[in-house]
This record gives structure tokens, sequence and C-alpha cells, in this order.
């Protein structure tokens, strides 16, 4: 073979690789070949199996964007991310790609970085790419970004933030259920000043997530007022628990709006030589898959990066085969608590603790640790 991606014939003529070349050669049309190469589900078994064949024989890899003038479509899906650099982000990735692979998609990924600017700009990239649809997994949106996508009818998926109208469709995590049961469960350990590190106060996940921290402990009867504004990087996490220590009366626990927070906080913790759990409870969200590593590993909201993905994907593929549906489209995401080692009985007074072991065996008893 040619290593420009030609077959040299006996005498030494490149022969053009084309459809018309293959069409030749498996002895069957053109439109045949252009059939079997679009995976048209009418196109007669052996038929395709001889053109396909010869297309690897060939080595011959179809001009995608001609196929896409030609189908009206791409067979792309883009992906807006907030942040690849989050370990929150690349698991989301990776399961979006293997899904998209096994369905015979392409994805173009993008991440924002929280900057405005770049969000427009790769929303522009998107649709000049003539993407069949976009899932945008930022967890906040400029409104009037949402609406200069949906004038150019591009099919879109959102999360949290997208209007709840036909031809969109909403995934919805609910933030309580998860943020609950961590509350629950360090209130069952005894703990009454449970603060709650925030992430930044512009994005309408971190304040979700805020307000589940609130009603949470208001059903319980404790004040939820003990809150540090964060960023969800590890220096906020630093930076908050420096603070919550500098008050007169430190929280015994603290529940963090995503796990580099509480990393972060387990960090600062370790440099005052603040033991976990036994001084300090710690509990973060979304279960990335560092949580497993941290000492002690990391008691935490799991918000299941795989099962996000797999949603997205599945509602875009929706979106896109039915666009004319009325329907409005609405997925949920359900949150848990993820028992580790982060986290035990309230210090009493004189600061002693009781065992982890008695906690585990009847606080806890309702959540099996990992």
């Amino acid at each position: 073979m040619h290593p420009y991606g030609t077959m040299m014939a006996a005498d030494s003529l490149p022969t053009p690789m084309d459809i018309r070349e293959i069409a030749r050669r498996a002895k069957v049309s053109t439109a045949t070949v252009s059939r079997a190469i679009n995976r048209v589900p009418t196109v007669d078994p052996q038929l395709a199996k001889r053109v396909w064949k010869v297309v690897d024989e060939l080595g011959y890899y179809p001009n995608t964007q001609a196929r896409a003038l030609v189908l009206g479509r791409s067979r792309i899906f883009g992906l807006i991310v907030s942040e690849i650099t989050n370990p929150f982000f690349p698991e989301i990735v990776q399961t979006f790609e293997n899904l998209a692979v096994e369905n015979n998609y392409e994805i173009l990924l993008t991440s924002t970085v929280h900057d405005p600017k770049r969000m427009e700009s790769s929303v522009r990239r998107m649709i000049e790419r003539r993407v069949d649809g976009v899932a945008i997994l930022t967890f906040g949106m400029e409104e009037s970004l949402i609406e200069h996508l949906r004038y150019r009818k591009v099919p879109l998926v959102f999360v949290d933030v997208g209007p709840d109208v036909a031809g969109i469709a909403n995934i919805r995590i609910n933030y309580l259920n998860g943020i609950r049961q961590a509350v629950q469960h360090l209130a069952a350990l005894r703990h009454t000043r449970i603060a709650f590190i925030s992430g930044p106060q512009d994005l309408k996940s971190a304040a979700a997530r805020r307000d589940a921290f609130k009603s949470s402990m208001a059903e319980i009867g404790l004040s939820p007022d003990l809150i540090v504004v964060g960023n969800h990087k590890l220096e906020g996490g630093m930076n908050a628990l420096r603070e919550l220590h500098a008050l007169n009366q430190p929280p015994t626990a603290v529940l963090c709006s995503n796990d580099m927070t509480a990393i972060g906080v387990m960090r600062e913790a370790y440099e005052r030589n603040i033991k976990i759990p036994d001084e300090l409870s710690v509990i973060g969200f979304d279960d990335i898959h560092l949580t497993e590593f941290t000492i002690p590993p990391l008691t935490t909201v799991q918000m299941s990066q795989h099962e996000l993905a797999k949603i997205a994907f599945k509602a875009l593929l929706n979106v896109v085969d039915e666009p004319r549906t009325q329907e409005r489209q609405r997925y949920e995401l359900i949150t848990t608590l993820v028992l580790r080692r982060s986290t035990a009985l309230a210090p009493h007074r004189d600061g002693s603790t009781e065992s982890l072991k008695t906690t585990r065996g009847s606080a806890a008893s309702n959540l099996l640790p990992r």
C-alpha cells in the first residue's frame, strides 16, 4: 500500500481510493457501496460483506465531511465540560466516548474553565462542525447562551440549568437525597456543630447543594448557618478550614460541596495536626476515584459520573432521533451517601471520642462502609 493512502497498480501508477474503485473491486454499484459504508440497514448482508472486505483491503477511510453533507448528519456529538483537569470529569468523558464509539459517533470535546467567553466560542465551534447534538455538563450556564443554541435548533442536553421546554433534555440532579443522608449520618454520630463549605456562589449546582444542606439541617433542628464559601478546589478547602478553625467554637464535622474541597480540608487538617476522624469528621461530594485512596478514605456523597454520562448520551440520542417530539424529556440522577472512614463520633468536651468500631455498629448501622 502506498503510504499516502493509494494502491500501487501493476504499472506503478497510483489507483485513487474512492467508492468507484471499491465498487469495481466488489462488483457492486457505487450506490450499494455508499449505503454499506453508511450502514444503511436495508443493504443485502452479503453485498455489504463484500464491500467491507474491499474497504479493509484498500485501507479506505470515508470522507466524513462529505458524508455529513449527503446525509444531513455528522455523527458527531459535542461534549462541553467545566474543567478537564478536575478529577470529576475524566470518567464522564471516557464513558461518553465509549458509548459514542459503540454507536458509531465521534465526540468533539471542550472545557470552559468557567469562562463565559470560552463557553461561547466552544458552542460556536460545535455549530460550525455541524454536530448532531451537544451535551453541556458544566453545571451552570448563561441563559442568553441557552437561547442562542435553541434558536439554531441544535439538540441539547443540560444538567440542572436547561429550560423546561420541548426539544431540550434536562438531567436533574437530586442533591437533596445524598446530602440529607450525610447530615443525618453526622447527627447520628452526635455532631451538632456541622459546617458546610460551599462552591462558587455563582454556580447553580453549588447553590443547590448549599440549599440542600440548609434544608437538611433545619429538618433535624440544627443551625444551618455555619457556611463558608469555597471554590471547589484543593486550595479553597484548605483556606476554608483555616477560617473555621479560627472560630471560638470550631465545628466537629465538615460537609463539603465537592471532593476536591474535602481533600483540601484533610490536607490542612494534617498541617494543623487535627486528627480525622477523631477530632474532625469530613464528608465530600461527588465520589471521585481518588476518595478511596485518601488517608483515611473519604466518606462522600456519590454522584455517579458513569451514570451521568450514560444518561446524557441516551438523552442526546433520543433528542436527535425524535427532533419533533413535543414531549419534555426529563431525567433524574439520585445521589447517595458512601461511608468510608473519615467520619466518627463527635469528640466529647474533654477531647475524647468513642471507638469508631462502636460507631459503625450502632449509629451508622444502616449504611455499609466501603
